[in-house]
């Protein structure tokens, strides 16, 4: 069974982040000795986009990449749809990661191994936080890890009349209709769904995995495949299960210990290979 409790080898601080007139909460997870010239990512939690916290990084991939390489991670707690609808969350969430980049020495962090990641939703805002950072030109980022991602605000092959218990078609379309309102069948920023994107150069390279029989696997295959076509370095694992979130909400099947081990040595392989020195703005 999954768990949100704090991890007791690894040091959490609560934060303000400020945007504007807006304070974000976040939580920072860092080794419990200290950081010193460690990997910097921004993780986001997953929740269909209108449901989740930022506590929930306590259970996802983003407590072993502290654990067992050094890495500090950045958790906002962004504005959720059912009261705030897009942009909100990735305006939160690049905050977030502008965040990260200004206050890297003060973090232990390296400015030039800055990541994201993320699950679900969160995976979704992850691949935007990456187009935005791309188009803006004011944060380079070396790797991004969205997993399982919703990105697709169209049905595709696999989330049309799909029955699945933790996350289906009927709440799949609830998600985009909080997340974009009266715009969730039109065709939108690819900010707002990143199925839409249509320029893939210059994205940062990816690792994903998905469980063959989950709504979101098609859409994660077709923006892996989109990248590779410009070029950038893209995999994506798949994986014999029909459970959204397998390896957070069922951590002890085979097939999640399969994707956490593998996913781990993705990150190492990327901790070792992918840097983006950052530019002065």
């Amino acid at each position: 069974m999954f768990s949100m409790k704090k991890d007791k080898e690894i040091s959490v601080k609560k934060i303000k982040i400020k945007s504007g007139k807006r304070s974000i909460p976040a939580l920072v997870l860092s080794p419990k000795n200290g950081a010193k010239n460690a990997t910097g990512i921004l993780w986001i939690h997953g929740g269909g986009y209108f449901l989740g916290m930022k506590e929930m990084v306590h259970m996802s991939r983003a407590v072993y990449l502290v654990k067992k390489f050094g890495a500090v991670v950045i958790s906002p707690g962004y504005r959720l749809a059912l009261t705030s609808p897009y942009p909100a969350a990735l305006d939160d969430c690049y905050a977030a990661l502008l965040h990260l980049k200004e206050h890297a020495d003060e973090l232990g962090v390296r400015s030039d191994q800055i990541m994201v990641g993320g699950e679900s939703a969160g995976g979704g805002l992850c691949a935007a936080v990456c187009m935005m950072a791309r188009d803006r030109g004011e944060v380079n980022v070396a790797f991004q890890m969205p997993l399982y991602p919703m990105l697709d605000n169209f049905d595709t092959d696999s989330s049309r009349n799909n029955h699945g218990k933790v996350w289906n078609t009927r709440r799949n379309h609830l998600g985009w209709k909080l997340y974009l309102r009266k715009s969730w069948r039109q065709e939108v920023s690819p900010y707002a769904a990143p199925a839409r994107q249509t320029d893939y150069f210059n994205l940062p390279p990816v690792y994903t995995f998905v469980g063959d029989d989950e709504p979101f696997y098609c859409e994660t295959l077709t923006y892996i495949e989109n990248l590779k076509k410009c070029g950038i370095p893209a995999k994506a694992d798949v994986y014999p299960c029909n459970i959204h979130a397998f390896d957070m909400l069922k951590p002890k099947l085979e097939v999640s210990k399969q994707a956490i081990t593998k996913f781990l040595e993705e990150f190492v392989f990327a901790q070792e290979n992918y840097f983006a020195e950052q530019k002065d703005i």
